[in-house]
């Protein structure tokens, strides 16, 4: 199967994926104020930037980043639908994310996850080289220094 990873600009698309997403059990707190970013996709990820995962034409991925200052970037939104999970498609898609990231001038990029319900997405995140910050009501806040990358 051909998985290539592109910036996406179909807002259709991307809140296809987004809302799939959001409907994960337990995931509910990583969706504050979802109906606002879904809005206005544009504005949220000023800055960043949406990559959205094809196999073949069929979108199946997704992950996003919005700049938080001149140096650090919020990755968010990391999202395999079921079917393709298991084909390595995750750690493609935060590769593209960090090489993205970097390429426009972000030294690092900070996210939040919850371990409890994304077991699997966390220890990917270490294996990439994502260092814990900190812990705070099964909220893990993560970290990866794209120089070091």
């Amino acid at each position: 199967m051909l998985f290539r990873v592109k910036e996406c600009s179909d807002i259709e698309v991307i809140k296809a994926l987004f809302v799939e997403y959001s409907h994960i059990k337990g995931a509910e707190s990583c969706f504050v104020s979802f109906d606002k970013e879904l809005n206005d996709l544009e504005a949220f990820y000023s800055g960043g930037a949406i990559l959205v995962g094809y196999e073949e034409d069929k979108p199946v991925a997704c992950v996003a980043f919005r700049k938080i200052n001149e140096e650090s970037c919020e990755g968010k939104r990391l999202f395999i639908r079921p079917k393709y999970r298991g084909k390595g498609y995750a750690r493609i898609m935060i590769k593209a994310m960090t090489d993205k990231a970097s390429e426009l001038g972000f030294k690092e990029v900070v996210f939040t996850t919850k371990p409890e319900v994304m077991s699997v997405g966390y220890g990917l995140y270490r294996r990439m080289g994502f260092e814990e910050l900190s812990e705070e009501n099964g909220i893990v806040k993560m970290r990866i220094d794209l120089a070091a990358e």
